[in-house]
């Protein structure tokens, strides 16, 4: 019976979910299968991976041949790395605590890259932030200065047309001042 590791679909229309199933090579993808190891969703930022690692390095192991994909996949969480140092340690080229020194060493030096290049987005995203930030504090100040000018043209209109009535005003109280100040002219003549 050939083995395969592949990649079996679910979820919804336009949202796929897979699980890691070791399958017959002849069965249906989304069929009949052997164990499933785990899943995998690619909708997440980065995707996101739920593997059982010693049931997939035995099946490795065993010669089960694994999809492109999930090639991938077992990469990425060590299997084939893993695989590697057991190939070593049977040779005799290291023990099993240095195969296993070995593949911890690699380990914490991935998590660590994966922690500088998400602190790396983190910053990214950050700074992106701060700059739309000062953007919209600037076109807000903008907008600010405008409103100010448009109001100060009101004020400086409403205070125009006060001005205007008031001095309509004005000279009508003034007219009969200089009216009692003429008919007293005469008087003392």
């Amino acid at each position: 019976m050939a083995t395969r590791i592949r990649l079996q679909r679910n979820g919804r229309k336009s949202y796929a979910f897979y699980s890691i199933v070791i399958a017959d090579v002849r069965a249906p993808r989304d069929g009949r299968f052997t164990e499933k190891i785990g899943t995998y969703n690619p909708n997440t930022n980065p995707a996101t991976v739920d593997l059982n690692f010693e049931r997939a390095l035995h099946w490795v192991l065993c010669g089960a041949q694994p999809s492109d994909t999930v090639r991938n996949i077992l990469s990425r969480e060590g299997v084939y790395m893993k695989k590697h140092l057991l190939g070593g340690v049977a040779k005799g080229a290291f023990s099993e605590t240095d195969a296993e020194a070995k593949f911890e060493a690699w380990k914490s030096n991935k998590q660590s890259g994966l922690a500088a290049l998400k602190a790396k987005e983190d910053a990214a995203k950050k700074a992106d932030e701060k700059a739309r930030f000062e953007a919209e504090k600037k076109v807000n100040e903008e907008i600010a200065k405008k409103v100010a000018e448009k109001k100060a043209v009101e004020a400086a209109a409403k205070a125009e047309a006060e001005a205007s009535a008031t001095a309509a005003e004005e000279p009508a109280t003034e007219a009969p001042a200089e009216e009692a100040a003429a008919t007293e002219a005469p008087a003392e003549a």
